[in-house]
């Protein structure tokens, strides 16, 4: 039986109700069925971002999602995306690439140009695809966002395609969130609205029983499935960071939990390793001593420079190092090891020159062009020459002497940087810790002899398969409306 809608939509009653997880589920559950399916976001605000095959670069969970369903990433697959730079400004990414920084009202009168995006891209994935399974934004009942709304029902309106709306019960108010999202809506979109998933229950579902029977009966719509929480998953994460769990390994590794952080899932295979205590530091929490710091990727270096400065890092930086102590730079961290950060056009901020930690001989200025490449090489630090995958994903030229000792070989050119004493590694490569034979020369660099190794791409299928099985009551419902509500 082939999957009765061409395109369905997952809507959420908050954020991080399981809207991604949900759409990933669908997608591997209708590949397992031999459907040709491709996952789609409208519009997506994250600072985890994936590089595509054509070259353009799309939110971190539609890549996760395009896995789920055995297609290559597309930006297609997520036509707009959000980077926010500040709390009121964002870089506006169309089709992959950078379009312009705006602030939220001048990107608010920009959704009708964005829209067009938007549909262009849906078009594109219906001819080449026999079904498109939608993740929204946020929340639907998001009454201030309504006006020229494209990541919710706004886009569902356009393309008239039906929703189903998740609840997280783990929350509480479940009930309360399912039926005041409804009452927010207009009637054509609670006409669209078929049906509910209640997600992360956990429990004796007998107890639940009549609580879905009276929402049913206040609704008029069917609950499609409850969904279990399901613990120990590794599935990249959107954007927040993910609750680190209790202390699993002797080796200690300590992250700055930056405003502005990106791509924190660079730490993801640490956060998996039984060697690895693997620790965010946030605001206004004191500094652990530590084997190793990395210092992350940034969507505003000179921003969250100021922010470790506030938090007292350079300091504690200067401390570790002191006593033998590893230290690494990725991306926006690796710009932040030289002597200063330079933006001349206002890239990230207001246009300036901020003092960098002064550990690497290098500058670095902004520049409007960003460089999104998938790479591969090898580690120049590691004896047998390891050999380490990933990609870049950034903004900004750096220069100086600490070029000269590469941190790494990438298609035959020199990448990165290492100190003259051997403490200190800076790379704008992200995902170096998911190629196993790199991540185990790099936390070999950083003082953890183990033989013990973690393959992301292992784990990550394994997870992507739990969710699946979880969610074959979603799909067994969702094929039995098939003629009922499909026509919307």
């Amino acid at each position: 039986m082939s999957f009765p809608y061409s395109t369905l939509m997952v809507q959420g009653t908050t954020s991080d109700a399981g809207k991604s997880t949900i759409v990933a589920a669908l997608c591997r559950l209708l590949k397992r069925r031999g459907v040709r399916v491709a996952p789609f976001k409208p519009q997506n605000m994250a600072l985890n971002s994936a590089v595509t095959t054509d070259g353009g670069e799309i939110g971190r969970a539609q890549a996760l999602q395009a896995i789920a369903a055995g297609v290559a990433p597309h930006t297609d697959m997520n036509p707009v995306l959000l980077k926010p730079s500040s709390d009121i400004g964002a870089q506006v990414i169309i089709h992959g690439k950078v379009r312009a920084e705006m602030n939220a009202r001048d990107y608010h009168q920009y959704k009708t140009i964005a829209m067009q995006a938007v549909l262009e891209s849906h078009q594109r994935l219906l001819a080449q695809y026999d079904n498109v399974v939608v993740e929204g934004a946020g929340s639907p009942a998001e009454i201030n966002l309504r006006d020229r709304d494209i990541a919710n029902m706004g886009f569902a309106e356009k393309v008239d395609c039906p929703v189903i709306l998740v609840a997280d019960i783990d929350r509480g108010g479940v009930f309360a969130h399912i039926v005041g999202t409804l009452s927010c809506l207009s009637e054509s979109e609670r006409a669209r609205t078929i049906g509910f998933v209640i997600n992360r229950f956990r429990g004796d579902i007998k107890l639940l029983e009549p609580g879905l029977e009276w929402l049913e009966q206040q609704t008029g719509k069917p609950v499609l499935a409850v969904l279990p929480y399901l613990h120990g998953l590794f599935l990249d994460a959107e954007d927040a960071v993910q609750p680190v769990q209790a202390s699993r390994g002797a080796f200690r590794v300590v992250v700055p939990s930056l405003p502005r952080m990106s791509n924190h899932t660079d730490f993801d295979a640490l956060r998996a390793h039984p060697d690895v205590d693997l620790h965010f530091v946030r605001q206004g929490e004191p500094i652990p001593a530590a084997d190793l710091i990395i210092l992350p990727g940034s969507k505003n270096t000179r921003g969250d420079l100021d922010w470790l400065r506030a938090q007292g890092w350079p300091e504690q930086i200067a401390r570790h190092l002191r006593y033998g102590g590893k230290v690494i730079g990725v991306c926006g961290g690796f710009q932040m090891l030289g002597h200063s950060v330079t933006d001349p056009l206002g890239i990230e901020g207001k246009p300036g020159t901020s003092p960098a930690l002064g550990l690497l001989d290098m500058n670095t200025e902004m520049t409007a062009d960003k460089r999104l490449v998938q790479v591969q090489g090898v580690c120049a630090f590691d004896e047998d020459k390891a050999s380490v995958s990933g990609y870049e994903i950034h903004m900004g030229t750096s220069t100086g002497g600490a070029l000269d000792t590469p941190a790494f070989i990438i298609d035959g050119r020199p990448e990165g940087a290492r100190s003259a004493d051997g403490q200190i590694l800076g790379t704008y490569l992200h995902g170096l810790f998911d190629t196993p034979r790199a991540s185990s020369a790099l936390l070999h660099w950083a003082g953890l002899h183990t033989q013990n190794t973690v393959d992301t791409s292992v784990l990550r299928e394994a997870s992507l398969d739990r969710i699946a099985d979880a969610a074959q009551p979603l799909l067994d419902a969702l094929l039995t409306l098939r003629g009922k509500e499909v026509s919307v």
